[in-house]
């Protein structure tokens, strides 16, 4: 087979007489060559190192052996090929340290690429590394418990990025930037304010979900010259099974980025949070370099009809996770980050790019270690040669139980469109998108009110407004409601937390959001400079009131489980729309929802700038719960009453009798 470059240059890939002739992209050459060991990749003992590799398009293979991670090489040891095309060999002694790569002999010529496997890589991931991993565990990690967690929906997630948290020159942060400074405790900003992990626990969320943490490209961060301002969000894989190492005190010692990631990871659940990695399996950093490549030539990837590489994901590739090999990849990758390193979820990127049964089993593996494990994915419908009922994406995810896809059509209700910075949302004024905005509120759940958006459950719907991608929410409302004043910005804002956090489904918010993060209209900041990314602990100072009406929220919403039901037959049972004026929505939570302390709530959302109006039905004696002082005016008692609220606000009542 011949896949062309852009420049029209033929690549072949090996000999087909190795495989009989087989296609590598055949189900004949998958049902021939599938391996189902589990002993890919370096596998450490004390007295014996056994290597493993999976090239059956491969005539002859090797192991080289290095002192360092770039002077020349010390060993070469052959490996012996089996039945299903994997290649092995046992060399006696200890070995942890050194750093080793696969040679393969495809038709004439010989190719050299890390392990895919590689639990270690050396500077810049051009080297794996043998690595004893009981070497790399912190103080304490054996006896580290992780923080409960009953449902799905009871998540409040926090995205941040490892080097934004603590890189802002008042952090307080001694490590900024690195795995270490995530770690750190204590630390104060401008007045007094916590910052980086503590201001991360004080909110009260549940999940920290970093930006990429794998061994990302040295194109976009060179670790031999961290004394230079780089950045990047990561989302260019090179090494999956190692971490970055530009977030470690070290990037030469090769234990020193696993040991440094697994303190931080620590650090988090000591402080009550649970940890979500960011996973990007969907391409690679590039198709023609990658290690996949160099292995098993034109495998791992999809291609279009005229034998080009598809490109869904607009970064040059897409990988082909329907092939037995690939998704046998992908899920023994996640299962090791959730084992060795204790990962507690995974956000997949552009998962509508991999196929359903990937994606199942991916969720069937976690439910064997741990069932608590999330699982979310922008599940976009994407343009890859994958037929449309095998793509993982919102179309199908009745076909994926418990896997969680970002709301899309929520957000851009919330907002206003993405793609349109001045198109406003329901938040920000936009009329008639009540019936939208109850579709989100619902957890994208089908609904007796005619509203459904694509969740079967309402785990399986993340409720977001801003994420790293895209502006953020302030900076999209300073386009969509340009030359408004500071406070009617600040209450727009305010009042999209409270939608979040008071709708069905798992709420997410993105580091700084509680604080109106901006960054300037940048958006797309994947290699901005620092002072666009960084967390700005002066702003959350001068913001702390807005701080806090999130961190009420988020205690609200743990306090009241009627906001978080974790099932559809729950929320069509208890949730009722009630009247209320054009341009804002009001429901009620009836009769002790998921076992609510409260008999009934009452919430109501203003999206419009003036007073509204909302009817409240006669079920008891209502008293305000939050927002109080949104309230212009309301017949207390258990009588229909006429509750009148501020423009751009939430108000919720209960009724506990």
């Amino acid at each position: 087979m011949a896949v062309q470059r852009e420049t029209n240059e033929a690549i072949h890939y090996g000999d087909p007489g190795l495989t009989g002739g087989m296609s590598v992209l055949s189900w004949e050459f998958d049902e021939a060559y599938g391996y189902e060991g589990n002993d890919l990749g370096a596998v450490y003992n004390l007295d014996r190192t056994v290597f493993g590799l999976w090239a059956p398009t491969a005539s002859e293979a090797k192991v080289v052996l290095f002192a360092d991670w770039q002077g020349e090489a010390q060993e070469e040891q052959a490996m012996l090929r089996g039945l299903k095309g994997e290649w092995k060999t046992e060399i006696p002694g200890d070995w942890h340290g050194v750093y080793y790569s696969y040679r393969v002999k495809i038709g004439d010529k010989w190719n050299e690429a890390v392990d895919p496997y590689a639990r270690a890589v050396g500077m810049n991931g051009n080297r794996g590394v043998v690595v004893d991993l009981a070497l790399t565990n912190p103080e304490g990690w054996g006896r580290a418990v992780k923080p409960a967690l009953a449902e799905a929906v009871d998540a409040v997630i926090y995205e941040v990025h490892v080097r934004d948290l603590t890189i802002h020159p008042e952090s307080g942060v001694a490590h900024k930037g690195k795995y270490l400074g995530a770690a750190q405790t204590g630390t104060k900003g401008p007045n007094g304010v916590p910052t980086g992990l503590d201001h991360i626990r004080d909110l009260g969320v549940t999940h920290v979900q970093f930006l990429p943490i794998y061994d990302y490209s040295y194109d976009s961060v060179d670790e031999s010259r961290l004394h230079e301002s780089q950045y990047n969000w990561g989302y260019d894989p090179q090494n999956y099974n190692a971490p970055e190492g530009s977030y470690a005190t070290d990037a030469v010692d090769p234990l020193c980025r696993i040991r440094e990631l697994k303190t931080m990871i620590q650090a988090c659940h000591d402080n009550g949070l649970r940890v979500i990695m960011d996973v990007v399996y969907n391409h690679v950093f590039d198709a023609y370099r990658m290690n996949f490549t160099k292995l098993v030539p034109g495998y791992y990837f999809r291609y279009t009809d005229d034998n080009r590489l598809s490109d869904g994901s607009g970064c040059g590739n897409d990988t082909a996770s329907e092939r037995r090999m690939v998704r046998k990849f992908i899920v023994d990758s996640v299962l090791y980050w959730a084992r060795e390193y204790r990962i507690d979820g995974f956000r997949f990127d552009l998962m509508g790019l991999h196929d359903v049964d990937t994606m199942n089993a991916i969720r069937a593996g976690l439910d064997a270690l741990d069932p608590t494990i999330l699982m979310l994915g922008e599940g976009w419908h994407m343009g890859t040669p994958l037929p449309e009922e095998m793509k993982a994406n919102q179309g199908n995810a009745g076909r994926m139980p418990r896997i969680a896809q970002f709301n899309d059509s929520f957000r851009d209700t919330l907002k206003g469109s993405v793609f349109h910075g001045p198109d406003p949302g329901f938040a920000s004024g936009k009329p008639h998108a009540e019936h939208d905005l109850k579709r989100g509120i619902v957890g994208g759940v089908a609904h007796w009110a005619g509203l459904h958006s694509f969740a079967h459950e309402p785990n399986q719907s993340v409720s977001y407004a801003e994420c790293h991608d895209n502006l953020t929410l302030w900076d999209k409302l300073l386009q969509a409601m340009p030359g408004e004043l500071e406070e009617t910005l600040r209450r727009s804002h305010r009042l999209v937390s409270s939608i979040l956090l008071t709708s069905q489904g798992i709420p997410f918010l993105h580091a700084g959001q509680e604080f109106m993060r901006t960054k300037g209209g940048d958006h797309n900041s994947y290699r901005s400079p620092t002072e666009v990314n960084w967390m700005d602990w002066r702003r959350r100072a001068e913001r702390s009131a807005d701080v806090e009406h999130v961190k009420q929220l988020i205690a609200l919403r743990k306090a009241h489980p009627a906001f978080r039901m974790p099932k559809a037959d729950q929320i069509r049972e208890h949730l009722i729309f009630e009247e209320c004026s054009a341009g804002g929505v009001a429901y009620t939570l009836r009769e002790h929802a998921n076992g609510d302390a409260a008999k009934h709530l009452f919430v109501v959302h203003n999206g419009t700038r003036g007073d509204l109006t909302a009817h409240v039905p006669a079920l008891g004696a209502w008293r305000p719960l939050f927002g109080a002082e949104d309230i212009v005016s309301f017949g207390v008692g258990s009588s229909p009453s006429e509750l009148t609220v501020r423009g751009f606000s939430c108000v919720i009542l209960e009724c506990r009798d």
